[in-house]
């Protein structure tokens, strides 16, 4: 049976798990056992933020509406459950939208909503 030589192998599986480290500091970049559990450790990160990046955005959503709902005199809480009551189906990320670009918009969004609830009580 022929001898095999695995260099070849070994150092392109080394080249692709340096490609996946690329930028990263220290032996993390350029020594294998290092660089394999860096890569390993990003995978999972990379996952876990993918999830973590949707709360990240509905909180953001959720401090622009309050912020606009407050300059309107009424808080985020009331502004939501009146909201609901109208029988509105506009999510967070729209209203955040509609309050950062169109103020006057928004204004008469909570106008509306506060004068309906209000009439049905």
């Amino acid at each position: 049976m022929p001898r095999v030589k695995r260099g070849v192998t070994s150092r392109a599986r080394h080249k692709r798990l340096f490609a996946k480290t690329k930028g990263m500091l220290h032996g993390r970049k350029n020594l294998v056992k290092l660089a394999k559990q860096a890569s390993l450790k990003a995978v999972t990160n990379a996952f876990t933020d993918r999830r973590r990046n949707k709360r990240d955005f509905r909180g953001a959503w959720i401090i622009s509406i309050n912020a606009a709902c407050r300059q309107e005199g009424i808080s985020y809480s009331d502004f939501i459950k009146k909201l609901k009551d109208f029988g509105s189906d506009l999510d967070r990320k729209v209203l955040s939208e509609i309050a950062i670009n169109q103020p006057e918009s928004f204004r008469e969004l909570v106008k509306n909503v506060s004068t309906r609830a209000e009439t049905q009580k």
